[in-house]
């Protein structure tokens, strides 16, 4: 049973992985740095998990009042995930020369995502069984893969905008760490049962909106396969051409 448990934790976050993977068709990644990242996720969880854990033993409770909810999930909960989750994307995969179109930050965003989750979700297995398992399946950890495509699609796009990369890596955590806040409020706010329904519509919506940020990727990808012919020929990747079309600056080394 203990097994079957811990199988029904990581299944979903191996599952997501596994889709993004494919997703991924005009250049997928090679197996030693995705499982490396997603390695690396599963180490963030240890300072984000640890931060949440000494906050609960000093006294801080969530619950009692809306201004202590409100800094538990954005700056408990959310900012200390999607911190170590960031740091890992860029130390590692960011910096490497694999790392060569803009799909990528939103691949690895969530091999790291997915790693966090792993761990995320062995503890509440642990701690709470199988029927939280179940529901977290079609909630929590989605939803970290939620958030880790909109801080990758950004983190992606500045790679190749040197002009705007801080600026675009910015704005991809900030956006990250809101949404993920506004998810935490409204599922774990106790105040009206029915703003917790808004939890279930965040993620929803969320789908959504990756499945475009995803495509845009995927679509301008400069690896993508053109038809010419009747025959499929694989477009070379110059990356100069790459950013004189998106935004006519040219490449420097990040």
């Amino acid at each position: 049973m203990n097994l079957l448990l811990y199988l029904a934790a990581i299944a979903p976050a191996f599952i997501i992985a596994g889709i993004i993977f494919f997703l991924d068709k005009h250049e997928r990644e090679n197996y030693q740095p995705l499982l490396l990242t997603f390695g690396l996720g599963m180490l963030s969880a240890i300072p984000a998990l640890g931060l949440q854990i000494l906050a609960s033993k000093l006294g801080f409770d969530p619950m009692e009042n809306l201004w202590f909810l409100l800094l538990d999930v954005f700056i408990v909960v959310a900012l200390s995930e999607e911190l170590v989750k960031f740091i890992m994307l860029m130390v590692y995969p960011y910096r490497r020369p694999f790392f060569n179109e803009p799909m990528d930050g939103i691949v690895y965003a969530i091999m790291v995502s997915m790693g966090f989750a792993v761990v995320e979700n062995v503890m509440y297995a642990y701690n709470h069984g199988i029927e939280t398992v179940i529901v977290r399946a079609f909630t929590a950890v989605p939803a970290h893969a939620i958030f880790a495509v909109f801080m990758g699609y950004f983190v992606g796009l500045s790679k190749f905008h040197p002009a705007s990369k801080w600026r675009l890596i910015g704005f991809g955590f900030f956006l990250a760490v809101m949404v993920h806040g506004i998810y935490d409020f409204f599922i774990l706010q106790r105040y009206y049962d029915w703003l917790m329904a808004f939890g279930l519509v965040t993620i929803i919506v969320g789908i959504y909106l990756s499945w475009l940020l995803i495509k845009d990727h995927r679509d301008n990808s400069p690896f993508k396969v053109t038809v010419e012919s009747g025959t499929a020929v694989e477009e070379p990747f110059n990356i100069q051409t790459y950013t004189e079309e998106t935004d006519g600056e040219p490449l420097e080394d990040s």
